[in-house]
Order: structure tokens, then C-alpha cells, then sequence
């Protein structure tokens, strides 16, 4: 029998290891709630998402709903918050961020369409309070 030769098998790993490393993407958080976000007529695109925190509002997923309900909840990070928690995750986030990026900080509000106004204008007042004043909604854009 002759010998297998192995010479290129590390270069075909290394670019395997390479390709995956590049097209790889890390979700930061799941998703606990329903959102289905209104379309938009103009769209402006996020310089830097490192510095952009996201507020989640909408009706839990189908499998917590037993545990959570029917109604519109708060989703930071994680987990599901109260509108007066939202003052101790904007100082987390902050915290996190280097001095000189923490005036560039930009909150994200992610709301479902069928949301109440009601919720996210208490989310509004509370970041106003913080003094989070940089804030952006997402929406899809509209097809022309």
C-alpha cells in the first residue's frame, strides 16, 4: 500500500478554521418577545452597534407565555424587566463602556406594532430620566 500523503490536510484545516471564524456570527440575546416592527419610510443605518443597547418591547414568545401572559413585557438583555429597572441597565451599560464611548451611546427601542403607546412612552420617560437622550427606533424598511 502506498503512503497518504498529509502535507496539504493542515492547509485545508487552517482555511476550514478560517472560513467558519469569518462567517460566524455570536447572538448576544435571545429573543423572549414577539416583534414585529412597523415598516418605515427612512431607514438610518447604526454607525457602531457596539455601542447601541436594545430595548426589547412586545407579547412573550408562545413557550413563556403560559408563565409571563398575553401582555406586553420589557425585555432587557435576557430577561423580562419593569419600566423601573431600566434605570440600573442604562448605568450597567454605561459602566461598560470606555469614557470616551460613552457619550456615543444610542438605546435601541425594538417595539412590536401592535404594542401600546402606553409602555413605550414610559420607557421614553425613563430613559429621559437617565438621561439616555440618543434614541432610535427599529423598524423594516418599506419595499419601493
Amino acid at each position: 500500500m502506498p503512503a497518504i500523503t498529509t502535507s496539504s490536510l493542515s492547509d485545508i484545516v487552517f482555511m476550514l478554521l478560517f472560513f467558519f471564524m469569518v462567517t460566524t456570527t455570536m447572538r448576544e440575546t435571545e429573543n423572549k418577545v414577539v416583534v414585529k416592527l412597523p415598516e418605515a419610510t427612512e431607514v438610518a443605518k447604526l454607525e457602531r452597534k457596539d455601542l447601541t443597547s436594545y430595548i426589547n418591547i412586545g407579547t412573550p414568545v408562545r413557550h413563556l407565555q403560559a408563565q409571563y401572559g398575553n401582555d406586553a413585557r420589557i425585555q432587557l438583555n435576557d430577561s423580562f424587566k419593569t419600566v423601573d429597572e431600566i434605570r440600573d441597565f442604562i448605568a450597567a451599560e454605561r459602566d461598560a463602556m470606555s469614557e470616551a464611548d460613552r457619550q456615543f451611546m444610542t438605546v435601541a427601542i425594538r417595539a412590536d406594532e401592535n404594542t401600546r403607546m402606553g409602555i413605550v412612552t414610559d420607557v421614553k420617560q425613563e430613559l429621559r430620566r437617565c438621561s439616555a437622550l440618543k434614541i432610535m427606533y427599529s423598524a423594516r424598511k418599506t419595499a419601493e
